[in-house]
């Protein structure tokens, strides 16, 4: 009786769901800020049908039968994404996570889909911030770069590795795996797209793994990549072990074949200016597809990033120099690089559990100089765009995914709160555990619950 009675549950469950996604809404009176190519719209409707949005615009009207929600003069913004913030693979970091590899036979090969949790009670609270995707990377080993990194390890980026350890062989610790594109709804199907990216550490953090210089690192790298495609045109001599020997097991020379083929593109993580500029010339040399991460002095080499065409994903709160590494770390990084060009996207401050601030770093970017539409797109369509699903998600325009948010007011201001979060066209509840436990004991004349009472 019980399996049938959760057969039932199971079965409404999915009928609820699958209506809510074929519900057609249409949100009037609104100011969308589209991140596309129709810029801002001062007043007009979005509509959803089948969980992707239909029309938007000035003069786009809502169709017979749909559900309508009038914003009131607030604003309508596609769906944020947190870069880099280790959602759904860190719960509460003291207690452990699923990016720790300790095997000299995994490095590129590490793939961090298979550690998500998609119920993580920190995607509701990343929801209320309006994210509604997440790049999810692995952590290269020694952290993300600093000089401080083996001393104390108290945040996400710093707690937690992947890539094998120091026993290890070399060649695979300069990988650190491959990072994964998700929504934020909760559903076991939240995966939007997997191995996007690879990920390796330089400066110097790249040359502690590879035996401690950055020129050390060069030579590894180049010679990796070298085995890969010596594997590529020879796999049938490989298999039968009559080519000469590789450093990288066959996992990862697998794993890094779409580098080769500059189909997947490789997240450097790099500070400092000098060590940027190596970065480039080598992903020139190898023909590989570069994205920088990081680069606190990024904005010095401005124009080398711009002509090249390589994106850069940074956190707009970096202006400590924490390390020699950054030095040059400024407020002004996003802007100056945004005004020459480059292609910005900006990472979650703060690890998982604070994720939620990511609309405030994009309003610091612009008190500090940066286009207000530029700041939109760091953390919309630039992150979509740069990790492969710009097709389906991050800009308000019609045959993407509904992932969007209403909000009272600009995003961007701290007391502007979301009134709707959509993603796939699916309502999501604006509720999160922290809320529904102060809810529960504002009230301190309720009785408490069993588990606190005595008998």
């Amino acid at each position: 009786m019980r399996k049938v009675l959760f057969s039932a549950c199971a079965l409404a469950a999915l009928s609820l769901g699958l209506a809510a996604k074929a519900e057609t809404v249409a949100i009037t009176n609104a100011k969308i800020l589209t991140a596309g190519p129709a810029g801002e719209i001062a007043s007009g409707t979005v509509v959803i049908k089948d969980g992707k949005i239909a029309a938007v615009g000035a003069s786009a009207a809502a169709p017979a039968g749909a559900k309508v929600i009038d914003a009131h003069g607030g604003v309508v913004a596609p769906g944020f994404f947190a870069t880099g913030a280790l959602l759904g693979a860190v719960e509460v970091g003291s207690l452990g996570n699923d990016l720790s590899v300790n095997n000299p036979e995994i490095g590129a090969s590490f793939d961090i889909q298979y550690g998500l949790h998609p119920e993580s009670t920190l995607f509701p609270v990343a929801r209320l911030g309006g994210l509604t995707s997440a790049v999810v990377l692995p952590i290269p080993v020694g952290g993300r770069g600093g000089e401080d990194d083996d001393e104390e390890a108290t945040d996400d980026a710093r707690a937690y590795t992947a890539g094998p350890g120091g026993e290890g062989s070399k060649s695979h610790a300069l990988f650190a795996g491959q990072g994964v594109v998700i929504d934020l709804s909760g559903h076991e199907n939240s995966i939007t797209k997997a191995r996007v990216a690879q990920v390796a550490p330089f400066g110097q953090s790249g040359g502690r793994v590879a035996g401690g210089s950055r020129g050390a690192e060069f030579v590894a790298l180049k010679e990796a990549l070298g085995d890969v495609r010596d594997y590529m045109r020879n796999k049938a001599a490989y298999d039968r072990a009559s080519l000469r020997n590789l450093a990288l097991a066959t996992g990862d020379l697998e794993a890094l074949i779409p580098v080769v083929e500059g189909k997947q593109p490789l997240v450097a993580v790099v500070k400092r200016a000098s060590d940027i500029r190596h970065v480039l010339a080598f992903a020139r040399d190898e023909h590989i597809k570069l994205v920088i991460e990081g680069g606190q002095e990024a904005w010095e080499v401005a124009p080398e990033i711009a002509k090249a065409g390589v994106p850069v994903l940074l956190n707009p709160f970096d202006d400590r120099p924490e390390s020699y590494e950054e030095l040059g770390a400024t407020l002004d990084n996003a802007g100056r690089l945004a005004a020459a060009g480059v292609t910005v996207a900006f990472e979650s401050t703060g690890g998982s559990a604070r994720a939620r601030e990511t609309r405030y770093e994009a309003g610091s970017a612009v008190s500090h100089g940066m286009a207000y539409d530029a700041a939109l797109k760091a953390i919309t369509i630039n992150p979509a765009k740069i990790f492969g699903v710009g097709e389906r998600t991050g800009s308000l325009e019609p045959g993407k995914d509904a992932d969007l948010v209403i909000w009272t007011g600009d995003p961007f201001e701290p007391l502007s709160q979301p009134t709707a979060v959509f993603i796939h066209g699916q309502s999501q509840p604006l509720t999160s555990r922290q809320l529904e436990l102060r809810d529960r004991y504002k009230d301190l004349g309720r009785p408490l619950p069993p588990g606190y009472t005595h008998p």
